[in-house]
């Protein structure tokens, strides 16, 4: 994995299994067990993501299997009291879904799994057609880049450009993730010290920033 920003379509799974519209309620729990996932896209006849059936849906069959709801809970859950009766994927699925385009960002990928509430996302073209799934353990990935291609990004992409003449050498050491910053550099540069603590958190990877430039009138 390269240098930053990295893209959704550089962590998604590209082989997605996915569900029709008609797809009846035990294949869908026989694939998700199948596959080790918590949610399927649903596709209409073209190809096309128009929902998404998750264990979220499946599970109020079973909650309200053997219950008897009062009023105010058929109306507080009537969503759900439909889902449980419900037999075939376009009666479970949550729609319109929640997708993301393969070029969007992981952090732009992130909101909408935060902002949503959901685990995984399916990805999909100009026209909607699926291309893969991300999820959240996906996103993580990042986090396991090598401590020393951290260390080169953030001194092609960082230090070099806000620091072309340092009075010192500016030294780049990580470790686990996090990015220590050692050196000096001209007072005049003094304003950019807390730009290159930003960037360097903001590489994709980066855990944590110790930055411990200082400054010198010398030239």
């Amino acid at each position: 994995m390269g240098g930053g920003p990295h893209r959704v379509r550089d962590v998604m799974t590209g082989a997605a299994v996915a569900v029709g519209r008609k797809t009846l309620f035990k294949d869908i729990v026989e694939r998700m067990v199948q596959w080790q996932v918590s949610a399927l896209p649903v596709l209409d006849g073209d190809g096309r993501v128009v929902g998404v059936v998750s264990e979220a849906d499946l599970l109020p069959k079973e909650e309200f299997r053997d219950s008897d709801p009062d009023r105010l809970t058929q109306l507080r859950r009537l969503p759900d009291l439909a889902k449980a009766g419900a037999v075939a994927a376009e009666q479970l699925m949550s729609a319109p879904a929640v997708t993301v385009r393969a070029d969007a960002t992981l952090a732009e990928a992130a909101r909408a799994m935060a902002l949503h509430t959901v685990k995984r996302l399916p990805v999909v073209n100009a026209e909607g057609l699926l291309e893969g799934v991300v999820s959240r353990g996906d996103l993580l990935k990042v986090f396991l880049r090598p401590d020393g291609d951290l260390a080169d990004e953030i001194r092609r992409d960082v230090i070099d450009p806000l620091f072309p003449d340092p009075v010192e050498p500016v030294h780049i050491m990580v470790t686990e993730g996090v990015a220590t910053l050692t050196g000096r550099v001209p007072s005049a540069a003094a304003e950019r010290i807390p730009l290159a603590l930003r960037l360097t958190q903001g590489v994709e990877g980066v855990v944590g920033v110790d930055c411990r430039l200082t400054t010198s009138d010398l030239v």
